[in-house]
């Protein structure tokens, strides 16, 4: 009673505004005709703090005696301003305390102001008023209710994967599904296409719309399974057909996914490559798992930001990776994958104690020299983790989540079937100087020329000319089905803050990579242990 007290302004004599909240059925009735509030909403999270913590600073300053004063006391455009500011979380809670505080905040400008503050809306909400719709329902019908979705996801499409961002955009929550370019200009922008969208049509709830085909939106819907985890689901297939069947469908989606038709590609194994995700990924018609999935934190000490990049993987196309630095190791993570090595999976591994210096350009063309060059990197590897070293072999005794991945004991001549991450190799001096040392991360310099060996086959002869530094690192290869896997020795080569590449020495092929540029929001991690728990879970999902 005293707590309410200081917060209303009244005393027992007077009668405590809390007693309201003893009405009778005929009051209780006429107050929950207000609009509904999330049940999430409802809950009364701290009420009294917080208000207590306003109304004192508002009261006096700390060198006279406190006034007897009150927020009731206060103009309502005032205490407009004041909720305003609060978030959003909150106010249910406090329109809890009294009938006057529960008016005020039927005031638009509050809801206004947090839906942009918190969410990014940048509308012009007044429109809203047309429909029926007010802010207040936009934040707690559409935002508030569905917020757990935004960010980053993977969806489970077998060993595909892919990326999903979900989104504020305007009046509408859209999940657009991110597809690399088009194979092999690995250089040029993203392409992204609408999965499905969440608006209100009316003031009762909100409507979820499956955006897949080629129909226009139709009925579908959202369940938030569990934490960190969501599922979609069409509720009008039908949508998704085309008149001219399946061949149309397929000859549809091949422009969509390779910018090209079925007689363009004159490669064999890719035409059956392409052919077999069409069949795979086209009977979840849009019904799909997503898992959540962040950026990787960033250290000043990093080689380079880490982050996104599209990066060229022979006969399957480009695909998704995640650079991620974790102490003297650098790893790429599969987002987007394929049947040889799914999503998920560690691509690349680089050890950052093992610089390779690479000789001059004319024994650069020479394949002999830099296999030689590697090898002998290898074996320094193995003789530190055969004398205990730190963090040192080719997937075994590392830290995080790619631990169990066996390494040759020789090298080898690949199984055609077996490429850069599964894909066939297309075969077709002064050695120079490896440093064992540990080195910092060195920043933007002059470079030196680089060219690829004679022999070394590469989807994107448009590669940079000139490298900063080059690293001893493993690249994960295996048959189809992700059968026996195991790292074999490679080149890791970093040509500027956005552009990295990988020789698979063994298979004789060259990935290009660049960054993806583009702003994702709700996507960090909260921590470093709940980025690398990520990564493990991701993982475990294909092993």
């Amino acid at each position: 009673m005293a707590v309410c007290a200081r917060l209303c302004g009244v005393g027992p004599s007077r009668g405590c505004r809390r007693r309201q909240q003893r009405r009778g059925p005929a009051e209780t009735a006429a107050a929950d005709s207000e609009p509904d509030t999330d049940p999430e909403e409802e809950r009364i999270e701290a009420s009294a703090a917080v208000l207590a913590g306003v109304g004192g600073g508002l009261c006096a300053g700390p060198s006279s005696p406190p006034p007897r004063c009150s927020l009731l006391e206060l103009p309502p455009e005032l205490l407009v301003e004041i909720f305003a500011s609060l978030p959003g979380t909150d106010l249910p809670s406090l329109a809890q305390v009294c009938t006057k505080f529960r008016r005020i905040l039927h005031t638009d400008t509050i809801w206004r102001r947090r839906c942009r503050e918190e969410y990014g809306v940048c509308e012009n909400l007044r429109k809203l008023e047309i429909t029926g719709v007010s802010c207040r329902d936009v934040y707690a019908k559409l935002l508030h209710r569905y917020r757990h979705i935004l960010g980053l996801w993977q969806p489970d499409i077998g060993p595909y994967g892919g990326l999903l961002n979900v989104v504020v955009d305007g009046l509408f929550i859209i999940g657009w599904m991110y597809l690399p370019p088009h194979d092999p200009h690995v250089d040029d922008p993203m392409r992204f296409k609408p999965l499905f969208r969440i608006h209100l049509m009316e003031r009762k709830a909100a409507t979820v719309e499956c955006m897949y085909g080629h129909k226009g939106p139709h009925h579908g819907h959202i369940q938030i399974v569990k934490k960190d985890e969501f599922s979609t689901k069409c509720n009008q297939t039908d949508h998704h057909r085309m008149s001219g069947g399946r061949q149309e469908e397929f000859r549809t989606w091949l422009r969509e996914e390779w910018g090209r038709t079925l007689e363009d590609i004159f490669h064999e194994h890719m035409q059956e490559l392409i052919l077999m995700k069409f069949i795979y990924t086209s009977q979840y018609d849009n019904c799909l798992t997503y898992r959540r999935i962040y950026l990787p934190p960033s250290r000043p000490d990093d080689l380079i930001k880490p982050g996104l990049f599209k990066g060229t993987y022979g006969s399957h196309g480009l695909e998704i990776v995640m650079l991620s630095f974790h102490g003297r190791r650098a790893r790429g993570t599969k987002i987007t994958g394929d049947p040889n090595i799914p999503a998920g999976q560690q691509t690349v591994e680089i050890d950052l104690r093992h610089r390779i210096q690479l000789p001059d350009l004319e024994n650069q063309r020479n394949f002999n020299e830099l296999s030689r060059l590697v090898l002998e990197v290898r074996e320094r590897v193995r003789q530190e983790q055969q004398e205990g070293g730190h963090e040192a072999g080719e997937g075994r005794g590392q830290q995080g989540p790619r631990e169990s991945q066996p390494s040759p004991a020789q090298p080898r001549v690949e199984a055609p079937s077996r490429g850069p991450d599964g894909t066939p190799g297309e075969d077709s001096g002064k050695p120079g100087d490896a440093s064992a040392a540990a080195e910092p991360p060195a920043q933007c310099g002059q470079g030196q020329p680089f060219v690829l060996p004679v022999g070394v086959s590469s989807r994107n002869e448009d590669y940079p000319r000139t490298c900063r530094m080059c690293f001893y690192g493993t690249g994960l290869i295996a048959g189809h089905g992700f059968t026996s896997p195991e790292r074999t020795p490679g080149v890791f080569i970093l040509f500027d803050e956005d552009r990295f590449g990988f020789v698979w020495l063994e298979l004789k092929s060259f990935s290009l990579y660049s960054r993806v540029q583009a702003t994702f929001r709700n996507a960090d991690a909260p921590s470093p242990q709940a980025f690398d728990e990520m990564l493990k879970n991701i993982q475990s999902l294909t092993s």
